[in-house]
């Protein structure tokens, strides 16, 4: 059932009538949000051979394309309609990619297995790691990532994705409910679970952090 507010449906109309200026505005807000989940889901060997910026164009195109099916079945919420739409062109890319690759047996323990590309544990440890490569940290940081991202492994799995969807990609509980197809409630219990879950594993870190 589609829960966007009238003004968000009535830029989708408008857009379907050929409006580019209200087009722009609906892929405008709502690009930093599937940007974090591009980053967060696009398998890490990829970096550097795939940017994120060109999944997300195709991702529109690939939208604008089918804009008039969603009007006449609007099944969800145009957000999560267009992130699905990405998540079926980064799965493509990994299929061009990676192909059989993505069954190896040596790659990262994944999270939930829903439709889009999983967010692995390596993914999450250093979205939480941050951007520092200083050469005198290198080996502290590998250290880290490994250590968080077997803890990471020991939450349940749907705690591990809703704690992808709600921290990392920054979804309401709504939002993320509807994608994992349980109450509002669950899965804001679940959140919470998770995020005390994560800031005792992050404590109990070497040097520990207190944040998350």
């Amino acid at each position: 059932m589609n829960a966007d507010s009238s003004g968000t449906w009535q830029l989708v109309q408008r857009a379907g009538q050929g409006d580019h200026q209200a087009w722009s505005e609906l892929l405008t807000r709502d690009q930093e949000r599937l940007r974090r989940m591009v980053a967060l889901r696009l398998d890490q060997r990829l970096q550097g051979r795939v940017d994120p910026e060109d999944v997300l164009q195709e991702a529109y195109l690939e939208a604008a394309t089918h804009l008039a099916e969603y009007m006449q079945q609007p099944e969800m919420p145009f957000f999560l309609w267009l992130r699905g739409i990405a998540g079926n062109v980064m799965q493509a890319i990994h299929r061009q990619h990676l192909g059989t690759k993505m069954r190896d047996a040596h790659r990262e323990v994944t999270l939930y297995r829903g439709m889009l590309p999983e967010a692995s544990s390596a993914a999450l440890a250093a979205q939480l790691l941050g951007k520092d490569t200083r050469p005198s940290e290198a080996a502290m940081r590998a250290e880290r990532k490994i250590l968080l991202q077997q803890a990471l492994n020991t939450l349940d799995p749907m705690d591990r994705e809703v704690l992808a969807l709600r921290h990392f990609e920054q979804l309401s509980t709504a939002e993320t409910a509807s994608l994992l197809g349980i109450q509002e409630a669950a899965a804001g219990k679940r959140y919470l679970r998770a995020m005390k879950r994560l800031k005792d594993i992050l404590l109990a870190m070497p040097g520990g952090w207190g944040e998350v």
